[in-house]
């Protein structure tokens, strides 16, 4: 009976109700895994580099660098534009010039030569040429570089002369009385404006009647503008061509200028011999005195 007593406190059903596998007194409890810290993982900020710097301190230096380098070259070539004497004016040219000379041309530049020749103001010298020579048309003042200046002007046309005196004025396609010389140049006519006894006088004055004269010089075929000695113009419609060889030619008001030209031509073709010729109606020329 004690047996049996001793193997029922013992058996399974002694342990009574939600027993269940005996545990060992004394067995610690297994430690638990750390957690990384927030931001460590993926996506989290990034810390120093082993044996190194964060990246804004190692490109502070290199920024510097640059800027000193920069600055450096900024002032090289500063010193030897201005500075230096590797780049200075030593030579001036001009080209272009017909009536006027080359010291005429470098005497009105007055470049400044042993200046700097980045320094050279261009557009001064090029003003400056046409204020002192109003021969010249236009100009181009450049560099040459490393130690040039070229200076090349055209020069105005004269397609008129009105005579002053024992002298001359010439003036040019545009009207500009440029210039006065003792001897008349060749193939350009003379111009002679009597306005003054015209009815038509008040209303187109000499400076209009000019420029009337002018614009028919313009138009003149190269042939006959050759042969022409003289424009006279009495009015707006009454202007006269005399020729060559005593012919003149009755060429009205500028209206149809480039018509009456062919028809001028024509006509001096056909009749060569002719002294008198008529296109102030270019459509219906006539000639005389064959």
């Amino acid at each position: 009976m004690a047996g049996a007593s001793t193997a029922q406190r013992g058996g399974p059903g002694a342990a009574g109700k939600g027993s269940g596998p005996l545990k060992r007194p004394g067995t610690p409890k297994a430690p638990k895994s750390p957690k990384p810290p927030k931001g460590s993982g993926p996506g989290g900020p990034r810390g120093p580099r082993p044996g190194g710097l964060p990246g804004g301190l190692r490109r502070g230096p290199l920024v510097v660098a640059g800027a000193l380098l920069a600055l450096l070259l900024a002032a090289g070539s500063t010193w030897v534009l201005y500075g230096s004497s590797w780049l200075r004016v030593e030579k001036v040219t001009a080209t272009g010039a017909e009536v006027l000379t080359r010291e005429q041309v470098l005497a009105a530049a007055a470049v400044p030569v042993g200046a700097p020749l980045v320094s050279v103001d261009t557009d001064e010298i090029e003003a400056r040429l046409r204020g002192r020579l109003p021969r010249i048309d236009s100009v181009d003042v450049v560099r040459a570089w490393p130690h040039g200046i070229g200076v090349k002007v055209t020069e105005r046309k004269p397609v008129l002369l009105i005579k002053k005196g024992a002298q001359f004025v010439e003036v040019d396609a545009s009207g500009v009385r440029f210039d006065t010389v003792g001897q008349a140049p060749a193939g350009v006519p003379l111009l002679e404006l009597s306005s003054k006894q015209s009815p038509s006088g008040r209303r187109f004055d000499e400076e209009r009647l000019l420029r009337e004269a002018v614009h028919i010089a313009g138009v003149l075929p190269d042939s006959i503008r050759k042969e022409t000695v003289q424009v006279k113009i009495r009015s707006y419609d009454s202007v006269v061509l005399e020729l060559s060889g005593g012919r003149s030619v009755v060429w009205g008001s500028g209206e149809q200028g480039e018509a009456k030209g062919r028809a001028l031509t024509a006509l001096l073709k056909a009749s060569p011999k002719a002294d008198r010729f008529d296109v102030s109606v270019p459509t219906a020329p006539a000639v005389s005195g064959s």
